[in-house]
């Protein structure tokens, strides 16, 4: 398996890639909303699925509110780090603070996979290093793109990956 680095993953052809959204605090619905929105308003993006929101239990971290959790897939045909400055972007716009790791957040973007590329960019690791173990990744993945793989995990279908506390949401994100 060939490693690059993120920056060098530039589509020739369009390239699909699975975006997770997590929001704790704040208008959970609202952020993750205006996520695909902002995606969607993107040149170079077109957001092809939205998953259903899934309401879960943070993961790590410090005591905080649940997460509402979703997955998009989007066709790009910008570069992966492109799409990386764009998800800050977003993120700032819904005033996103870095202060602790895996703390509460009004909104969080993940690049998971973008292509089946690999790259061990410390800006952006690809796939995402831990997907394969996150029941809010897999879960709503799974329900847009039943078919998916993961590079170096095989069908995400096929991961044991612990589930408990994901649930379904009545919220939906419209996809249009």
């Amino acid at each position: 398996m060939t490693m690059t680095t993120a920056s060098d993953i530039e589509p020739v052809h369009p390239v699909d890639v699975v975006i997770a959204l997590g929001a704790n605090l704040g208008d959970r619905l609202a952020a993750l909303r205006g996520a695909v929105d902002g995606l969607r308003a993107t040149p170079g993006v077109e957001v092809v699925a939205v998953s259903s929101v899934y309401e879960t239990e943070p993961v790590g971290g410090p005591q905080q509110p649940e997460y509402a959790n979703a997955v998009v897939l989007v066709r790009a045909t910008i570069p992966v780090m492109a799409l990386l400055e764009r998800a800050h972007a977003i993120e700032a716009e819904w005033e996103r603070v870095r202060a602790e790791r895996w703390g509460p957040r009004t909104l969080d973007i993940d690049i998971i996979d973008a292509g089946g590329a690999v790259s061990d960019d410390p800006v952006l690791t690809l796939p995402h290093p831990r997907a394969h173990e996150r029941g809010f990744v897999i879960v709503p993945w799974l329900e847009i793109e039943p078919d998916a793989t993961l590079v170096g995990h095989g069908r995400i279908r096929d991961l044991k990956v612990d589930t408990t506390g994901v649930r379904i949401s009545s919220d939906r994100i419209p996809t249009e």
